[in-house]
């Protein structure tokens, strides 16, 4: 098996750091690519486009943000099976997988098109970028194929060990999406349509880059009958998905609801969150970084029933995420307005950023060692939990932002994200060390059934 990663074997710190620093890079080159795309809409098109663009992150969060949930918790069944040694179900899994993201792309890419206008008038998109928003929300989600297909190739190689592939595809298609959005936007002057166009090209190119690496890993490689209808699989599949994919959905709700409230405060207010959403989605790289490795490093060693390692990993993860708070949360607090001038033009809305800004900076532990420990519990086989903790960051975020937007003006905003970020990695880390018990337990249950029958 030396064409995938063997997480259950060999030194913890080795394997992880060496499985975390290729899906750093891939996720560093998305935000890179993120942010520059900002860039290049404010700068190019004005605060309006910007504005509209990021107008869209909240949605694009739920949508896409599903498919991402359902994704990653198809590899949890992926990884278990493959840290078993189970190779056939391996292959039974891809293939249901297969069929379930074909569904849900046709449901997802029909709702969200059919539904962005009226979401976009509910969250009280000022009339002054609603155009640019519809334009560039129907050519994003009309190629979303591209996004969920990317997700799931990205997900089914991470869960056999290999995270390079996915970021040779990133590296490639985020320079040719930084290369069209330049040609777009300034050569063919396309509006933030040319934006868009140039992320669905870039996902394509990405999809077929790790599509390619699976056909070629004997592991991966399904044949006819493995499409066989698998009822068994497929449930299980969609009990470890459809949570985690309704958790990212409703945290996603919640950061509507603060989208529109913030949307009612002007275009300024829109402007300053969209570049405060861009600059989170960045600072909190690492430690998202660190539990997305520690959810298949989990999950093939729980299906090995190596408890220890378990243990191992989740400190190790949880000690990115803690170099990661000094050293991002400390930028963050330090060079809040420098960062939002490096993205927007008007000093009043650079103000309102980096009063944002300031605020996640010193509690960004939360929201770091919420991604360790939530994808820990998610590796171990428990699914709902962290759907219920989507659900709190939503009962949490919404309140806050209802209560001291009026109060305190755009720090509000901060607040509410705070708030969500300490409620829910409570519940985590909690449920992480009941779940660790609980498989202590079983593991001594087993063994002593095992010395009994001998």
């Amino acid at each position: 098996m030396n064409t995938t990663n063997d997480l259950t074997t060999g030194s913890v710190v080795s394997k992880l750091l060496r499985f975390f620093f290729p899906m750093l890079l891939t996720n560093l080159l998305q935000q890179v690519y993120s942010v520059t795309d900002t860039a290049i809409v404010g700068k190019g098109l004005g605060d309006n486009a910007l504005g509209a663009v990021g107008n869209l992150s909240s949605l694009s969060f739920l949508i896409i943000g599903f498919s991402m949930g359902m994704s990653n918790g198809f590899a949890v069944i992926i990884a278990q099976n493959y840290g078993a040694g189970k190779m056939d179900a391996v292959k039974k899994a891809v293939a249901s997988a297969v069929k379930l993201a074909a569904a849900l792309i046709a449901i997802l890419t029909a709702t969200a098109c059919l539904f962005l206008r009226p979401i976009l008038i509910l969250l009280q998109t000022d009339e002054l970028i609603l155009d640019d928003s519809l334009r560039y929300g129907y050519i994003i989600f009309g190629g979303l194929a591209a996004t969920v297909a990317y997700n799931l190739c990205a997900g089914i190689l991470r869960a056999v060990g290999d995270s390079k592939t996915p970021f040779k595809a990133i590296m490639v298609s985020s320079v040719i999406n930084i290369a069209l959005d330049s040609l777009f936007i300034f050569g063919f002057h396309t509006g933030v349509e040319g934006a868009a166009i140039a992320t669905v090209i870039a996902q394509v190119i990405s999809t077929v880059i790790c599509f390619l690496r699976i056909r070629r890993i004997p592991e991966l490689r399904v044949e006819r009958k493995d499409f066989a209808r698998d009822t068994a699989m497929s449930l299980l599949l969609l009990k470890n998905g459809i949570p985690m994919a309704c958790m990212n959905s409703i945290t996603a709700v919640g950061v509507m609801v603060v989208q529109g409230y913030v949307n009612g405060r002007g275009v300024m207010y829109t402007s300053a969150y969209s570049v405060c959403s861009r600059y989170i989605n960045l600072f909190m790289l690492p430690a998202l970084t660190a539990g997305v490795a520690a959810s298949p490093f989990v999950s093939q060693n729980f299906g090995a029933g190596k408890k220890e390692r378990i243990r191992q990993g989740v400190l190790v993860c949880s000690g990115i995420a803690l170099i990661s708070y000094v050293v991002l949360g400390t930028v963050m607090v330090v060079f809040s307005k420098q960062l939002g001038g490096l993205m927007l033009n008007d000093s009043a809305t650079i103000a309102l950023t980096a009063q944002y800004l300031r605020i996640c900076g010193v509690f960004l532990i939360f929201l770091n060692l919420l991604f360790v420990f939530r994808n820990a519990v998610l590796g171990m086989g428990y699914p709902f939990l962290p759907m219920i903790s989507g659900i709190l960051e939503m009962s949490l975020r919404i309140p806050v932002i209802m209560i001291l937007l009026p109060r305190t003006g755009f720090r509000a905003t901060g607040f509410a994200e705070v708030a969500a970020w300490t409620g829910a990695m409570t519940l985590n880390v909690t449920a992480f060390v009941v779940y660790f018990r609980k498989m202590g337990t079983e593991n001594a249950k087993r063994e002593a059934a095992v010395s009994s029958n001998g």
